[in-house]
């Protein structure tokens, strides 16, 4: 039953994408135009870590491509609470998971899709990096991405406009993406900002797929990323879930 109603939801939200290719294009373009016109800058900089400049950066892109757009996942849930689409929703019997399940499903499949050509476009400008590594990180990408859309969609079950959802997510979103290590390692950061980055659950998905992308799967960095990804994706469905049944959406 729950994997009915998910598959469902997700056919109804999958389909309102694909009618739009401005939604499934758009969200790269930041972490592209980072790819163009910063990457090329650090080529010869000494980084602090193994493998090239573009095996650290792009691994921070990918992972920025997760955090902003599922962050802004809810969204869409204000828009349907503001046209009636949340109150048609309450008198089905679909599985409340299912609703939460089929909306961050679509997204995580979403930011994998851009997150397959922000790779191309890397590997076009000069990235080398193992194709089992390459997978990892798209995997950690879809954690992320299911993860940060289901405590974006619960959020938006919370609050009543726009006004307060997209300022309340930006003071979220942009702490994380510089305590985290996204656009340089935070090795090369000074000691106090690299145990406040420690507190950020993004910063241990981006060493692990670092090491990923460097043919390094058995490492500590690696597992520590692994545990943090699963037990936050978990978490963050498990939140949202209860926020759904607690709406009744």
């Amino acid at each position: 039953m729950l994997a009915h109603d998910t598959a469902l939801v997700f056919g109804r939200y999958a389909r309102q994408t694909l009618r739009s290719r401005f939604q499934m294009l758009f969200g790269i373009l930041m972490p592209l135009l980072y790819l163009l016109f910063f990457g090329p800058l650090l080529t010869d900089l000494p980084l602090g870590s193994q493998g090239s400049s573009w095996q650290v950066l792009v691994p921070g892109l990918l992972l920025q491509l997760g955090l902003f757009g599922a962050s802004f996942s809810g969204f869409s849930i204000i828009i349907e609470k503001q046209t009636g689409v949340i109150e048609r929703m309450r008198v089905t019997p679909v599985s409340r998971l299912a609703l939460l399940l089929g909306r961050v499903l679509r997204d995580a499949l979403l930011f994998v899709f851009q997150s397959v050509l922000l790779v191309l476009t890397a590997l076009v400008m000069g990235l080398r990096a193992p194709l089992v590594g390459v997978l990892i990180g798209f995997a950690f990408v879809a954690l992320l991405s299911v993860s940060l859309a289901a405590l974006s969609c619960a959020f938006a079950m919370t609050v009543r406009t726009p006004q307060e959802f997209g300022p309340a997510i930006n003071a979220i979103a942009m702490p994380s993406m510089l305590l985290s290590g996204l656009m340089l390692p935070m090795a090369l950061a000074p000691g106090w900002l690299d145990v406040l980055s420690r507190f950020m659950p993004v910063r241990y998905l981006v060493d692990a797929v670092r090491d990923a992308y460097i043919g390094s799967y058995a490492t500590s960095s690696m597992l520590y990323g692994v545990i943090v990804a699963v037990g936050f994706t978990t978490l963050a469905v498990t939140v949202g879930t209860r926020v759904f049944r607690k709406a009744g959406a």
